[in-house]
This record gives structure tokens, sequence and C-alpha cells, in this order.
């Protein structure tokens, strides 16, 4: 599907932007108007991902039985639609979003005379960001693994589109061979008949004891967020997952780093700016949301008939899923671009604002999830049911839409977008319009 939707653009796009300065605001001419709309869907259906991770455990993300209270899902339909429609796709079209983002900052510092140095600091302050955000405010961080990788990417941006794709896009089917070598077999050695045998004896054990060090290790931090105890949390990531920032590097990294390859070629394709065929877009994009869903469904289902164990998620998370999220992630993309070219009305122009302030919506999101959930504030973790949660994510939602807009007719860049624009200039920029 990717190379079909590639070979609709005839030439390579080098964009010029014509800002008076680097730090001048972007202002709303000189934006690509559909990579706002996606990245404030994105950024919304992120939270439609994490909310249970916000609210329950966090082996309760994959695994239903990781719940404190009943699931209010009891056949898993909900976990089906959500595994189905939401996780990894929203994950997956930010990635896409930030390799995009990445080459149309480098096109204005590269037009005014800078280097990529300039994007290096932009990428050394997000790091921090998300170090802060991992250790103080949520595990759930992914800004961290983008700062690095965004690193890999920066030497990239040289290479011509058409490898950038080629790289990105075997790169990532090479990926998502190794994720289901990796995980495929696990529910087939815990939980079948097969991994009964003598052969896979230590191996099942060894399973076994790592489910139960990972529903441990939960429990403990829920009953320190549900106690109140802010800094015994804090203190439990320090002691017990110092290290999970780096370790996850490789993890992620398989499917990020193809993931940002990928977003900067279709950027500098034309992609995001209207320059594909529309008739073809609209064709390969449902022909990857639908397929793509379709396989996810069957797997889903297949979780399903299996009870939901454990290894029967985590496999169908990482290992089965990587190929037809590919599909969805590039069919949505493509999808929602020709969707951005109509989004002028109420709710289009408030899902665009919610783009343009993303960073401020990511990390604002797991600060009010703090006071919704936390001991020391409302005290909701682990008392909410997958339903329940999902209204807490439609409120918060809500929030997203109605204060985004009304901001940015007041100011020039959402609270934090400000002050990375700052960190990455060495300068206080002009906030108010």
């Amino acid at each position: 599907m990717g190379f079909a939707l590639v070979e609709t653009a005839e030439n390579e796009r080098e964009v010029v932007q014509e800002d008076a300065s680097l730090s001048a605001p972007v202002v709303r001419a000189s934006r690509i108007a559909s990579l706002d709309f996606i990245r404030g869907l994105a950024v919304m259906g992120i939270l439609a991902a994490n909310i249970v991770a916000f609210g329950q455990p966090f082996g309760a993300y994959m695994y239903p039985d990781g719940f404190l209270v009943p699931t209010g899902d009891p056949n898993g339909w909900l976990w089906i639609a959500q595994f189905v429609l939401v996780d990894g796709k929203m994950r997956g079209l930010f990635t896409l979003l930030f390799g995009a983002g990445l080459y149309l900052f480098m096109e204005r510092a590269w037009a005014q005379g800078q280097t990529r140095w300039l994007q290096a600091r932009r990428l050394f302050w997000l790091g921090l960001f998300g170090l802060l955000h991992y250790f103080v405010i949520w595990r759930g961080d992914i800004l961290f693994y983008y700062a690095v990788i965004g690193g890999i990417v920066l030497l990239t941006l040289r290479w011509s589109a058409s490898t950038q794709w080629r790289v990105g896009f075997f790169s990532y089917i090479g990926g998502s061979i190794l994720y289901a070598v990796m995980m495929a077999p696990l529910p087939l050695v815990a939980d079948t008949k097969f991994g009964e045998q003598e052969a896979f004896s230590a191996m099942r054990e060894g399973l076994a004891e790592g489910k139960s060090v990972a529903l441990a290790d939960d429990r403990i931090e829920a009953e320190l967020v549900q106690s109140g105890d802010f800094a015994g949390v804090i203190a439990h990531r320090f002691n017990d997952h110092l290290t999970e920032p780096l370790s996850n590097l490789t993890l992620f990294g398989l499917e990020m780093l193809p993931l940002m390859l990928m977003g900067v070629a279709l950027f500098r394709m034309g992609m995001f700016s209207g320059e594909f065929d529309s008739r073809r877009m609209r064709f390969w994009g449902w022909t990857g949301v639908v397929a793509g869903g379709l396989a996810h469904l069957a797997i889903g289902l297949w979780v399903q008939g299996g009870g939901f164990t454990y290894y029967g998620t985590l496999a169908a998370f990482m290992g089965l899923s990587a190929l037809p999220r590919l599909a969805m992630v590039i069919g949505l993309a493509a999808l929602l671009t020709l969707c951005a070219r109509s989004a002028s009305g109420w709710l289009g122009q408030r899902i665009i604002a919610a783009g343009r302030t993303a960073f401020t919506n990511y990390l604002g999101t797991s600060v009010l999830m703090l006071f919704v959930f936390h001991g020391w504030a409302l005290g909701l973790f682990g008392k909410l049911n997958r339903p329940e949660l999902y209204l807490v994510m439609v409120c918060t939602w809500a929030i997203m839409l109605l204060w985004s807009k009304p901001w940015l007719e007041r100011f020039r860049y959402g609270p934090l977008e400000w002050l990375w624009r700052c960190l990455t200039y060495g300068k206080v920029l002009a906030f108010k319009r």
C-alpha cells in the first residue's frame, strides 16, 4: 500500500518558509493545516489509548485482569474495539507527524542559515521534558523516546525522500517480523498444553514468574497512588524503574525510527500539502484502514477466544499487530489529510487548535489525570471501570477543544510550546499577540 501511495507524487517537494525570522510565530498562512488537524486528533486519541493506564494499574492497559475493579466489559468487546481502532494507531500517527515536523522545522532553519544544531537543542530539551514527565508525572511518557530517536532521524534529513521512505518502510517490516518472532510464541508456551512439554518447562516457569513480578509491581505502585504518597510513587520509579526509559528505547525504536523516516518522506513528497492525487489517496487510505482493521479484529477475536490471558494480550499488542498497524496508520494519515481540507467548521477549527497546542495538551492531560486519580486529590485510581474511564476521557477531550482555540486567539503559542521554543532559541520570545 505504502509504495503505491508514494508513487502518486511525481516529484519531491522542497518548501521554503517565508517567516521573517526564526523566532517569529508560525502564522496561520504558513502552517500546513493538515498536520495540525491530524495532530489534534492524534493527541486526543492518545488519551483514548492511555486512559486505562492512567486510572488503573499500568498492566491493565493490555491485560483486563489487571483492573482493581470489575472491568465493566465482561465479554471484552470494548477491549477489542479499542485494540482495533485506537491502540498503537494514535501513537503511530503522532510519530509519523513528529518526523514531518522535524523536517518542517529544519526547512525554516536552513532557510535562515541555521544548522541541525538548532534542532539538536530542541530535541535535548524535549528529552528533559520527557524524563520529568516519566519520573514525576506518569510512566507512560513517549517524549524521551521521540527526542533520542529524533536525533537519529536528524542525521538522515539530507537523504533523498525516496531513500528515507524505503529505509523506513523496510526497517519497519524487519522490526515487525522481529516483534512477531519474539512475542508470538509466548502465549503458546504459557497458556496451552504445548508449553507443558518438558522441553519448555523452564521457559514456562520463567514466564509465570515474569507475570507475577509485573503484577506485584503494579500492586505496589497502585497502593502508593491510592494512599496519596506522591513522594513514594516518585521514589518507586527511581528505585525500581530507573533504567526503563533506556531499556525501552530498543523496543520502541523498532517502530518509531521507521515511522519518523516515513513521516519525513511523506511530508517532502507532498502528501500533507495536497500534492498527491485525491482519488488514489482515498483508495489507498480506505484499503489500509479496512485491511488493517480486519486483521486487528481477527487478532482481537483470537485473544478473546483464549480468555484474554496475560501473554495472549501481550502478544497481540507487541507481536502480532505491528504490520496491520502500519497499514492503518498510513491509511488514516491519508484519509485525515483529505478531511483536513474541509475542516473549516467549529469542530474542525478546534481540532486544529488542539493540534497546534499538542505539546501542552499531551503533558497537560497527564497533569490533569494526577488530580483526577491520585489519592492526594480526587482519589479515583483503581475505582473506575472501563466505561467510566471513557467518560473521563470524553470530559478531557472537551477541555482540550474548549481551551485551545481561545488561547491561540490571544497568544502566539501554547504555554509549553512557548517555553520549549524559548529554551530552543535561548531567549524570551514574544508570547501575546
